[in-house]
């Protein structure tokens, strides 16, 4: 792929997709930055070698792909300040901003943008991402395999159809990580009420993880037929999963990604349009 990106937001995510992409061979002569930070920009330049600046609108004219990886809160001002030059240049849109559909981010670039919404995770920042992607009805089939290459660089990615699974993906892989680490953080506790010290409960439980996450991945099995594999009749395992059936844990592992989901639509609600204009 011989197309210049530009990243307006250099952050952790911007960061871990360039270091991904160059990891991946992508040269860093394709590859601009922006961030109004001086020693954000400086950090960046110096520690990747790709070309760190400070204009918008330079850069988005130098671009085919344009990933927006800025804060919600001023994405609606930084596509103002770009649409004159997102109209003239025609890249592919790609946002991996929480909150703000597609919809909007297409008005307020003038219309008639080809956009595709991301949805990574922080793991995304170690090489072993999930991202769900949407796209627009201006993605052409080859833009898409751009965009999925890009994330790809790291780690997976699935496609989804429409702004409800996108919220979905939200709950699931976007908020997931934080899940996993609160249920290694009570193992962890417990086994030092246990009487382990902390250093060895740490790694127990952070290897265990580990493994079992390894295991799903490779397996042939889905997560319901391992569970039974590692589960004897009447033994130890038997009886922690007899502790969690009758504490509900399906149902609250449920109501929190509802709850997530719930608050991921919201957010797009409140950084909607609408609300854009009712604001002024």
């Amino acid at each position: 792929m011989d197309k210049t990106i530009t990243f307006i937001g250099a952050g952790n995510m911007s960061t871990s997709l360039i270091n991904g992409l160059i990891a991946s061979g992508y040269s860093k002569n394709k590859i601009i930055a922006t961030d109004p930070n001086k020693e954000q920009r400086n950090n960046i330049s110096q520690s990747i070698g790709i070309n760190c600046i400070e204009d918008n609108i330079v850069a988005v004219l130098q671009a085919d792909i344009v990933i927006l990886a800025i804060k919600p809160q001023v994405l609606n001002k930084v596509c103002n300040e770009i649409k004159d030059s997102a109209q003239k240049s025609q890249p592919l849109i790609i946002s991996i901003v929480a909150g703000i559909r597609s919809t909007d981010i297409n008005l307020w670039l003038g219309n008639k943008n080809s956009i595709v919404r991301c949805m990574p995770n922080t793991p995304a920042m170690i090489q072993a991402g999930a991202t769900g992607l949407m796209a627009n009805e201006l993605v052409t089939d080859e833009q898409k395999t751009v965009a999925e290459n890009i994330l790809r660089s790291v780690g997976i990615t699935v496609w989804v159809d429409t702004d409800n699974d996108l919220d979905s993906v939200t709950a699931l892989s976007g908020s997931g990580p934080a899940y996993y680490f609160l249920f290694m953080e009570a193992m962890q506790q417990t086994a030092e009420n246990m009487g382990l010290n902390s250093s060895v409960a740490q790694l127990l439980t952070i290897q265990t993880a580990f493994g079992a996450a390894k295991m799903a991945l490779e397996s042939p099995y889905d997560c319901a037929c391992l569970r039974e594999k590692v589960t004897s009749p009447n033994g130890t395992t038997a009886k922690a999963i007899e502790s969690f059936e009758k504490n509900e844990l399906k149902k609250i592992v449920e109501q929190a990604m509802l709850a997530a989901k719930n608050r991921a639509t919201s957010l797009a609600n409140e950084l909607s349009t609408n609300s854009f204009i009712e604001s002024k």
